[in-house]
């Protein structure tokens, strides 16, 4: 049987969000259950690329802002875009 891809349309659209923060990856994981719960992590789709970069799915990005926005710590989304070029690299 061989693999189909999904159609563009189908897919997933993200956003990636760049945050300037002290907390770990654990914290900041937690930050997002502790407001959104599990079903609303797994809705949001959150991957880690790095230290200071989360990839979230676009219904849910400002979810996703809100939830680290109440976090006990400072977590700050410094920028939000559709291109993870732009995200990181964009000064």
């Amino acid at each position: 049987m061989s693999e189909k891809n999904l159609k563009p349309t189908m897919r997933e659209n993200k956003r990636y969000l760049f945050i300037e923060t002290e907390a770990s990856r654990k914290e900041i994981e937690e930050a997002i259950l502790e407001f959104l719960g599990i079903l609303g992590y797994a809705k949001a789709g959150i991957l880690f690329l790095g230290k200071n970069v989360l990839a979230v799915n676009r219904e849910e990005v400002d979810k996703v802002r809100a939830a680290l926005a109440c976090y006990r710590k400072v977590i700050n989304v410094k920028r939000v875009s559709g291109s993870l070029k732009k995200v990181v690299y964009r000064k």
